[in-house]
């Protein structure tokens, strides 16, 4: 409440630590100009966004976001004509509603959530003129997939449901008005379907021996016995339909079978045959803008160093020219079935993301809304794409932050950070990160480097890391450290690993395996025991399940046993000796408590210092703001003591969240003392 009341006043945020910053990092002897640039309040990075999410109607009569109502992010509906009439549609009360779309005749919101993190994502609906939240698939351990939306069949959708089987999704007829739903396919062993605009199904898709997938036609509702596509393991990350043009006749494709890039395809439903539309050798096709009637690519876009889009259809080459002009890099979220307005948002790497409706028939932007607006004189600091290579020969997109008091190259080397992306079958991209913000202004450098494994830079360079977990995807990361050391960015005496997912993977590696690098490390849901990751994967995954054994090891054979246990960093944590900060949800489905668990209990054994933050109330990652700012609270004041960067005190945030800490709260600095503010107040936990 403090924050807000400030705010409204006028007071920038960031202003309320300047002096005590300013002080302490006259005291340490830090450059002035680190010494004028206050610390940004954590509350402002991870707490709710103002508003976020901007969404338009199909109809164009309503306008959507995200936003909190009472504490909890929750969804709000305004007129398109007079969005000072909002209200909120919805009132969660715990779990954040994090993503919404419109029902494809303006009828409903809808959205998607779980609970408590255990990803059991249900579907939930609600008028835009309000009443009643509606549940529209009530059922218990069940997560729903979308399959087809159109806009031409509005009054329904199809949805997946693994209710009757948890490895696979049946498909469901879903009727938006009374909310029945009619079996359409029974799935008995098929990874997805593909809908037309008509919402038949037309694609079957199965995953085959080679780790790869089938793809067989579906006539008069019976799915063909033979695919009329196939492909292996090589392009399981680089190749996918992407739909059908309104007509049905063309089938869009992202393929790389044949080549390295993933490129734009139209394939001919009648003859199977291709047409490339648009290829890059530098990077893989990561996004199209596709028209809502017809269903036909206007523009592509490729993303090597940053977002390029290149337009297939004159009809939008200025409304790209005039965004590209006014916003720098945006995106789109959604555009009226008459396509004359569209919301898009800012996704510049130093300016928190801003929503915009975009009029194109007069060429005119109206903001809707900053979603950070705390943020927006805040001195936040720009990524600077960069390639590094590797010992190999390999060359990494990478992404550096400097501290925003250093220009182009700091005077002296800077302690820095690691930041290491999950996946590891996804890659890290420019814009705006929050996480990356908080470390520069702390006055870390911070190094995003997509290696070998990551995705978007063609098959080759993704299949380079199969089976190499622990192996050359580390040693990518080490090149990287030694990069930043040669170029006087990077102290080596001083440098952090931190991540989430394989990311964490990745820090418990690197403290594992190459001990002296690192100076301490952060994970967060990072699986320690590779055997026991493969062992209690969710039951949907298993469609991905063999592509997972195909790129790690097989668990069933000896061979691959051996494997799975030498790169597991659990076989080898006598040789940490460097300090370890975990973070863990309970219910995480993917990477379970148990991965976290056992590496603590057995650094525990050996009295290697580690501090654990458990979140009962999370699942792969963490998802309410009271707790994301309690870890980072926790993590930066770590970094702090092992990295000499600057900290906001921990304060009330740990007593504020749900976090237990099993173990090691002596390790980290002011942890203790924030349990014992709960133990004073207990309720204020939550």
């Amino acid at each position: 409440m403090r924050m807000k009341t400030l705010v409204r006043a006028g007071i920038p945020l960031f202003a309320l630590l300047a002096g005590a910053a300013g002080a302490a990092a006259e005291a340490a002897g830090a450059p002035s100009a680190m010494a004028a640039v206050p610390l940004i309040p954590r509350e402002a990075l991870f707490g709710n966004p103002t508003r976020a999410q901007g969404r338009i109607s199909p109809d164009g009569r309503w306008l959507s976001w995200i936003a909190p109502h009472r504490g909890v992010l929750n969804l709000w509906v305004a007129p398109a004509d007079a969005p000072d009439r909002a209200r909120p549609l919805t009132a969660e009360t715990e779990r954040p509603i994090r993503q919404h779309f419109w029902a494809p005749n303006s009828s409903l919101v809808m959205f998607i959530n779980d609970r408590g993190g255990d990803e059991d994502f249900l579907l939930y609906g609600v008028a835009p003129t309000g009443g009643e939240v509606r549940s529209l698939t009530p059922f218990p351990r069940t997560t729903v997939r979308l399959v087809g939306i159109s806009s031409r069949v509005t009054d329904r959708i199809l949805v997946g449901l693994n209710n009757r089987d948890p490895r696979w999704h049946d498909v469901y007829s879903l009727d938006l008005k009374s909310g029945a739903l009619t079996l359409a396919q029974q799935n008995d062993g098929f990874a997805g379907f593909l809908a037309d605009e008509d919402l038949r199904l037309r694609v079957a898709i199965r995953p085959n021996a080679a780790g790869g997938q089938d793809y067989f036609w579906i006539r008069d509702g019976r799915i063909l016995p033979a695919p009329f596509l196939s492909h292996g393991l090589d392009d399981s990350q680089t190749t996918s339909p992407l739909g059908f043009s309104a007509d049905g006749r063309t089938l869009y494709w992202i393929d790389a079978r044949g080549r390295d890039t993933a490129a734009l395809f139209a394939m001919d439903t009648q003859t199977e045959r291709l047409a490339l539309l648009h290829a890059d050798p530098r990077a893989d096709v990561q996004g199209t803008l596709v028209n809502p009637m017809t269903g036909r690519v206007e523009a592509v876009a490729v993303d090597y160093k940053m977002p390029e889009w290149t337009v297939l259809d004159p009809a939008v080459a200025d409304d790209l020219a005039f965004l590209d002009r006014e916003l720098g890099q945006w995106l789109l979220g959604s555009r009226t079935r008459a396509d004359d307005r569209w919301v898009v948002a800012t996704m510049n790497s130093n300016s928190p993301s801003a929503t915009f409706l975009y009029d194109r028939r007069t060429r005119q932007l109206t903001k809707m809304f900053d979603s950070r607006p705390e943020l927006v004189d805040a001195p936040l600091a720009r990524m600077r794409p960069l390639e590094i290579g590797t010992r190999d020969g390999k060359t990494m997109v990478s992404y550096l932050t400097l501290p925003p008091w250093v220009e182009e190259r700091p005077a002296v080397p800077l302690p820095m950070v690691l930041l290491v992306h999950g996946g590891p079958w996804a890659r890290d991209s420019y814009g705006f990160d929050r996480e990356v913000q908080l470390l520069a202004n702390r006055g870390y450098a911070v190094l995003q480097p997509n290696f070998r494994g990551s995705t978007g830079f063609g098959k080759s360079f993704v299949n380079a890391g199969d089976g190499e977990w622990g192996g050359r995807m580390h040693h990518d990361l080490i090149d990287a450290v030694g990069w930043a050391v040669g170029q006087g960015i990077a102290d080596p005496g001083r440098v952090a690993i931190m991540g989430g997912s394989y990311g964490g993977y990745a820090t418990l590696a690197g403290l594992a395996f190459t001990p002296e690098t690192f100076a301490c490390g952060v994970d967060i849901v990072g699986p320690s025991n590779l055997m026991t990751l493969l062992a209690s994967v969710p039951p949907y995954w298993e469609s991905f399940r063999k592509q997972l054994i195909g790129r790690l090891a097989d668990p069933e054979t000896p061979e691959g046993q051996q494997w799975l246990k030498e790169r597991s960093p659990l076989t080898h944590v006598d040789r940490i000796r460097r300090p370890l900060l975990i973070g863990q949800g309970a219910n995480d489905p993917r990477v379970r408590q148990a991965e976290s668990d056992q590496i603590v209990a057995a650094m525990q054994a050996r009295n290697i210092p580690v501090t654990y933050v458990l979140f009962p109330d999370e699942g792969h990652g963490f998802a309410r703001p009271a707790n994301t700012i309690a870890f980072m609270a926790v993590a930066e004041n770590f970094l702090s003591q092992c990295l000499g960067g600057r900290a906001e005190p921990i304060g009330a945030t740990v007593a504020a969240s749900s976090a237990i800490v099993p173990h090691g709260a002596q390790y980290a600095p002011g942890l203790a003392e924030a349990l014992a503010l709960r133990e004073k107040a207990p309720d204020a936990a939550r």
